[in-house]
């Protein structure tokens, strides 16, 4: 039977979120999707948490660094040795939706030009129909999108071609910036609409969240968090806001992103301005 996704799985000290996040993930899979599991770092807790899965008949293969290498390294482990018509991954810290996989399916099916098609994290109260309403867009198939040309690196369904005509990740790339790449070649990105959701439960406003206080959130720290300086969790509340309103008012005009990084920390410092806000992310 051809295998249609591979998804992989990367953990890092996420006992508390893995009894949730990773049975959630392995329901959602078809009779030919498989998890790969790739763990980063010595944590105990999360060794244990991640044994009986080991040898489910849905978990691929598993592999533990004892160096914390991220995200780069083991998701180009994926995409390079998976013989699977998609690839995807989901975070350690969310929940993904029943039939996700088949949405998305469906979706890059009907429509052969698309690339990377993305769940959405944020909760209800961050939809702004005035911004994203411009960026909704039909397609083959009853599909629709509200495109953009990055996703959130979680919940997604990308096209193993694109990885085979495109290559991996490079050195320094983000998964944004990947992204962007694929866009600028053709390919047609954004997040399913209406939305599929991705319960983020680092976001302190989700019900299963481990975040409550600065000091769970110094004990978790998010690497955009960690990136972006954010010290308190109303910081933190704040930038996944602003995160989700770039996403809605983020240009089609790829010429926009040549140098993206700072096409993307101008768009943020408007919507700051706009709010009345000032915060580094």
């Amino acid at each position: 039977m051809t295998r249609r996704a591979d998804v992989v799985m990367i953990t890092y000290r996420s006992a508390g979120y893995l009894h949730l996040s990773l049975p959630r993930l392995l329901e959602t899979l078809g009779s030919g999707d498989r998890v790969w599991l790739w763990h980063n770092g010595d944590d105990e807790a999360t060794i244990e948490a991640l044994r009986p899965f080991r040898t489910d008949p849905r978990v691929e293969r598993y592999h533990h660094s004892r160096e914390n290498v991220r995200l780069r390294e083991p998701t180009n482990w994926l995409w390079q040795e998976s013989t699977a018509d998609f690839v995807s991954k989901v975070d350690d810290d969310c929940l993904v939706s029943p039939g996700w996989l088949d949405t998305f399916e469906s979706a890059h099916a009907a429509n052969p030009e698309f690339g990377v098609i993305g769940s959405w994290r944020h909760p209800a109260e961050d939809f702004r129909p005035a911004l994203a309403e411009k960026k909704i867009e039909a397609f083959a198939g009853g599909h629709r999108l509200m495109r953009n040309h990055w996703v959130q690196g979680s919940g997604y369904l990308l096209r193993h071609a694109l990885v085979d005509r495109h290559g991996g990740l490079r050195p320094e790339e983000s998964f944004t910036g990947y992204c962007l790449r694929l866009a600028r070649a053709g390919a047609v990105n954004g997040f399913y609409y209406p939305f599929v959701a991705e319960e983020h439960m680092d976001d302190p406003r989700c019900a299963h969240t481990l975040i409550h206080t600065e000091a769970d959130l110094v004990a978790r720290m998010p690497l955009s968090a960690q990136a972006n300086g954010v010290r308190t969790v109303a910081d933190w509340t704040a930038q996944l806001v602003r995160s989700a309103l770039l996403l809605q008012a983020a240009s089609l005009d790829l010429r926009a992103y040549e140098g993206w990084r700072h096409a993307v920390a101008s768009a943020r410092r408007r919507i700051n301005l706009a709010l009345g806000r000032t915060a580094r992310w």
